[in-house]
């Protein structure tokens, strides 16, 4: 029998259906019959199943086999057989460095807060919704059902007295109230010293050939070096340098760099101090997603509106389809159960939203998940007249720096997720961007850096990335007897379930769902059947 110490166990409701969408990613719209998975036009191919509380290290766990979750509704993609295959894709926050474009992003916020610079021209956002994507968010109607028929309210009442009766503590921690803010400073503008470019004008001569009168042409590479080198003559006429010459070097070479030049790191983009006078404030709040914490509750009404006005602008959903019952089951119910143990980050794990405050006001929320091993991102939203300052791209690089924030305190906490990363749909491909990165291979569920990966899936949607022939899922499925069921009130495995079954069709999806969340997983949570 498994033991829980502390809490309750996770509780599932498996569905063994085949579960088909229409696919977001390839737009394939037509119900046409070219593959052969496509049924009336829906070719997204998922396994799924209700989550009615999940501790963080299960959830961990089966995100490692390529789940995710929206809401209480975890899923899974049939990797081989959907029409657009997703990978699990998870980024390296103690080795990542800004790319030119991500510092671009950064600057633009920068000069944005410090003088109220809008930049010219259209902005496009790479939005990291990387869980909520169409094929799921688009269909409220399964979920809303799948959470009437599985909102069971004296489950949790019988998973206490089951406990109780075999000695178990079932008394959940009392959750304290978190709230993380990060006063967000931007880098001051005019610090450092400009490089400048210089220019040689030249008139143009009758004839062929260089001009004889005038000095050779130089590079302003060299210039540039020729001037940096008088200003230290200037600075120690004496020693004119005399060490750096007597190295050999000719008097024009450039020293060099001094510390203070070398490359920001993503802390020091971020993090630097704004001027006093800066024309606006940004300020991120990290708060709990339960409606017994203030801080949420308070914010709850302006944070619902900006969800409306983001799905109705950028996602083209209707009005009537963004209400507060969708918006509530899909971002603010979570199956999550909030820990805070005395080896984890202050803030404890569980599901959060990070509140993206400026001037007062709510532009953006993102939905993350704190979990043992890493940040996973769930869904972004953000005020669309602020889609010139590149929200998502933005946002990822704040939940990449706070991993790595949370990272000191709990070494363990190293990874960033970003959800799915789809190689055939360029609106996913830009999560590949963000470097190291790797993506969890389908059948042996070990992590493959994506260099290694996307030759391989230039040649084929599906693939599977690990190259050992021989080699196997390590928490495959082994002793399915283990596996623990909830039934009439009773935790028990499923060797002494299936005795009391006739249904040749529920050992089949039993073993099918051992087989998908794995065996340590099986012997954690508990399988609901009724």
């Amino acid at each position: 029998m498994a033991f829980w110490a502390g809490g309750s166990p996770s509780i599932v409701d498996y569905f063994p259906s085949e579960d088909f969408y229409r696919c977001g990613y390839c737009k394939n719209e037509s119900g046409s019959r070219s593959n052969e998975f496509l049924y009336f036009g829906y070719n997204i191919y998922k396994i799924s199943m209700w989550a009615h509380s999940m501790t963080v290290q299960d959830y961990q766990d089966l995100i490692d086999r390529g789940w995710r979750r929206s809401g209480k509704y975890v899923y899974k993609p049939v990797m081989n057989q959907t029409c657009c295959p997703q990978y699990t894709i998870r980024c390296r926050p103690l080795q990542f460095q800004p790319s030119k474009s991500h510092k671009k992003v950064l600057k633009k916020m920068l000069k944005f807060l410090a003088k109220g610079e809008v930049p010219k021209g259209s902005c496009e956002d790479e939005p990291m919704d990387s869980t909520m994507d169409d094929a799921v968010a688009g269909d409220f109607a399964l979920i809303n059902k799948l959470d009437i028929q599985c909102d069971l309210k004296t489950l949790s009442d019988d998973v206490k007295e089951s406990l109780e009766s075999e000695g178990k503590n079932s008394k959940k921690e009392e959750p304290h109230e978190l709230l993380q803010s990060q006063d967000f400073v931007g880098e001051k503008l005019g610090s450092g010293e400009p490089s400048h470019s210089v220019k040689v004008h030249t008139v143009p001569k009758p004839g062929k050939g260089a001009d004889l009168s005038k000095p050779p042409c130089r590079k302003a590479k060299e210039i540039r070096k020729e001037r940096k080198r008088l200003k230290l003559m200037q600075q120690n006429p004496a020693g004119e340098l005399e060490g750096f010459q007597a190295q050999g070097h000719p008097p024009s070479l450039f020293p060099p760099k001094a510390k203070s030049n070398q490359p920001k790191s993503l802390e020091d983009l971020i993090f630097e101090s704004l001027p006093e006078n800066a024309s606006h404030k940004l300020e991120v709040r990290l708060v709990p997603v339960s409606f017994e914490d203030p801080e949420f509750k308070s914010s709850f009404s302006q944070s619902f509106s900006l969800y409306v006005k983001y799905q109705v602008a950028i996602h083209q959903d209707p009005p009537d389809e963004c209400g507060k019952t969708e918006f509530t089951r899909f971002l603010c119910s979570s199956p999550l159960e909030a820990e805070t143990p005395p080896n984890g980050p202050d803030c404890g794990y569980g599901s959060f939203h990070q509140q993206y405050w400026l001037d007062g006001k709510i532009i953006a929320v993102g939905v993350i998940d704190i979990l043992p091993n890493c940040v996973s991102s769930v869904y972004l939203y953000y005020d669309p007249d602020y889609s010139f300052l590149s929200l998502g791209v933005y946002s990822a690089l704040r939940e990449i720096a706070f991993t790595r924030q949370l990272h000191k305190k709990t070494s363990q906490l190293s990874y960033y997720y970003m959800g799915f990363y789809i190689h055939s749909c360029p609106k996913m491909k830009y999560k590949g961007q963000y470097r190291p990165s790797d993506l969890l291979c389908p059948e042996t569920y070990v992590w493959v850096p994506i260099e290694q990966c996307l030759p391989s899936l230039e040649n084929s949607k599906y693939c599977r990335f690990n190259q050992d022939p021989e080699a196997v899922d390590e928490d495959r499925s082994t002793e399915p007897d283990r596996l623990q069921v909830f039934h009439k009130r009773a935790i028990m495995p499923y060797g002494v379930y299936k005795k009391q079954q006739k249904d040749p069709s529920e050992e089949a999806a039993v073993l099918q769902y051992a087989s998908l969340v794995g065996q340590k997983c099986s012997e954690r949570m508990l399988l609901f059947r009724n």
